[in-house]
């Protein structure tokens, strides 16, 4: 759905300004691409079809929480997900995947890392460079409060409270524009 992706997102970007053809479009474009991705996953058209019909409705009562910033297919396809999910609980549905199969679950979660990853390092950049190191240094690389300490010079209550201010001014910036 990659080369969709400057069309689709006009034409979101266009329907969450009021343009109703716009709208209309961007939804007519969605159905057959959203039915393809549930009949890929469950080989039932009625039940793919439901979930055509509650993803829509969910993009319709959501569009409000897209960020034009981002891409518009990982958005639609994080709501389509999740209304997967959801049909297999109430289905109570387990699936099991042939093993052949496995490097395209492998791949997805892959971009799923990269994509958070560059998320995080966006919010990083924002905080000045002795907080970026404090919350890298606890948070990612994993060290403890006595290692950062000794790293950066700093007291371990001074660490403690740098990464707390560190992370509530990442709390802060998580929606913001950057």
């Amino acid at each position: 759905m990659s080369e969709l992706e400057p069309r689709l997102k006009t034409l979101m970007l266009a329907a969450l300004k009021g343009d109703a053809v716009s709208y209309r479009m961007l939804l007519a474009q969605l159905a057959p691409h959203l039915r393809a991705f549930f009949q890929r996953r469950l080989g039932n058209n009625a039940d793919a079809e439901d979930l055509v019909q509650e993803t829509l409705i969910a993009i319709h009562t959501k569009r409000a929480t897209y960020d034009p910033a981002l891409p518009f297919t990982a958005w639609l396809h994080a709501i389509a997900r999740y209304k997967l999910i959801d049909h297999f609980r109430r289905a109570r549905v387990r699936r099991t995947l042939p093993l052949e199969e496995a490097d395209s679950v492998f791949a997805e979660e892959q971009a799923e890392a990269a994509t958070a990853k560059r998320d995080v390092e966006v919010l990083l950049a924002r905080l000045p460079e002795s907080k970026r190191a404090l919350v890298r240094q606890t948070k990612i690389e994993g060290l403890s409060t006595a290692e950062t300490a000794a790293r950066t010079g700093l007291s371990e209550s001074g660490v403690k409270v740098g990464v707390h201010r560190a992370l509530k001014a990442l709390s802060a910036m998580i929606g913001q524009k950057p």
